[in-house]
């Protein structure tokens, strides 16, 4: 039953989740005809080596290609160039990996087929500065969008606006050939424009939205890069170089949470999926999480079957002055969480990210119940001060919370899950 192992039961909703955004399955349900001419695949993204990868695998005709994932493990590939940069902040193997997939695009004919692999992270793996810029500007855009608390659609769309590769721009390389989208999407709301900043696929967003994400959530950025992006202008949908080309969006949070739904079921556990898109600060939506599972746990009576509350989305953490400790944006989350719920009984939950990395180590998240605060504090700890120094990694070590599953190959957001025994 899963109320004798909540902890196990909560890490295979977390496998069925990942496993419904399995590379391999999504791409062949979505493979493109073969062309006449040439086959070459490009990408980026935490999961391209495994895309690419799967691709190889589905293929039955020629290919050659490049893509870019980040430092660590990755998957092999015989045909198709696996090049290796730096997340979240770009490094000088970015720049020669964005490079890459530029060459790897030019000079092809209309009978030729471009395919794309897109997977959230793509952003920090292809900087592309434009002229007058370099690498540092990069890094410092980079730092201080992940230190605004913005939601990851208004950093992608002021990141489109200073590169040489992104929104649409790579896409706009490849002409006159055929090109073909296929992106595991990590953003609310599954805009492929947004996954990776867009290096493939133009959007509506322009100048101005990029000017208006600034100024609302307060992005301190040098007046150069300011300046550069209030004449910049990103290609714009209608152009006629992109006519003809497709995108599909063959992974999202919401596939995942209906595969847990589903095995939650099985199970005998009533699922709940608040929402796929849940975005907003990260201790903020903690809070709103435990709220919810207390009242949900109140109104429960003697033989209801257990029930499980299920939610995806991307929040974020605002950095402060003062920095940041160790962890993420779901050990940030959850640690909130745990506060709220001190003391309550029957409520146990996993906040992870689905690459299975969360920030700065090698956790994809934690768990938490009514007794982790207890625990933080059996160490000598107190678990607020660790929220409020952006240190959650700590307080889940601590009591020995962490989830560590590895790296899974896959994007798909946070992956939320609240058991009510």
């Amino acid at each position: 039953m899963p109320l004798d192992n909540p902890r196990g039961f909560l890490a295979a909703l977390f496998t069925q989740a990942v496993r419904a955004a399995d590379p391999l399955e999504a791409i062949r349900a979505h493979l493109p005809a073969r062309p006449a001419g040439r086959t070459v695949v490009i990408g980026a993204g935490k999961a391209a080596s495994q895309m690419a990868q799967a691709f190889e695998s589905l293929w039955d005709g020629p290919l050659d290609g490049v893509v870019v994932a980040r430092h660590g493990p990755i998957a092999a590939c015989d045909r198709i160039r696996v090049l290796q940069s730096a997340h979240p902040v770009p490094d000088q193997a970015g720049l020669s990996a964005a490079q890459a997939l530029m060459t790897a695009v030019q000079g092809l004919t209309p009978e030729d087929l471009v395919v794309a692999l897109i997977s959230g992270g793509g952003s920090a793996l292809l900087p592309a500065p434009p002229p007058g810029f370099g690498l540092a500007d990069e890094v410092a855009l980079n730092e201080a969008l992940l230190a605004s608390g913005a939601p990851i659609s208004a950093m992608n769309v002021v990141r489109k606006h200073v590169s040489m590769i992104k929104g649409g721009r790579l896409a706009a390389l490849a002409s006159p050939a055929r090109l073909v989208s296929l992106v595991v999407s990590d953003v609310p709301g599954d805009n492929p424009a947004y996954v990776a900043s867009g290096p493939t696929i133009p959007d509506a967003a322009g100048r101005e939205e990029a000017l208006r994400a600034i100024r609302d959530y307060r992005i301190t950025l040098p007046q150069t890069l300011l300046d550069y992006i209030a004449r910049s202008e990103t290609p714009r949908p209608e152009d006629p170089t992109f006519a003809g080309h497709e995108s599909h969006v063959i992974a999202s949070a919401r596939l995942s949470l209906q595969a847990a739904a589903s095995a939650s079921r099985e199970a005998g556990v009533t699922p709940l999926i608040l929402s796929d898109r849940i975005e907003g600060e990260a201790r903020d939506i903690g809070r709103m999480h435990a709220a919810l599972s207390i009242e949900f746990q109140a109104g429960r009576r003697a033989g209801d079957a257990p029930m499980v509350l299920l939610s995806g989305g991307e929040t974020t953490v605002t950095i402060g002055a003062n920095g940041a400790g160790k962890g993420g944006r779901n050990t940030e989350f959850l640690l909130s969480a745990a506060l709220d719920l001190d003391g309550t009984a029957g409520i146990t939950a996993l906040s992870a990210d689905t690459d299975g990395i969360d920030g700065s180590e090698s956790n994809a998240g934690a768990f938490c119940d009514g007794r982790t605060a207890a625990r933080i504090r059996s160490h000598g700890h107190q678990p607020r001060a660790l929220l409020a120094a952006h240190d959650a990694w700590t307080a889940f070590s601590l009591s020995g919370d962490l989830f560590e599953p590895g790296p899974t190959g896959t994007n798909v957001n946070d992956f939320r899950a609240f058991l009510l025994g």
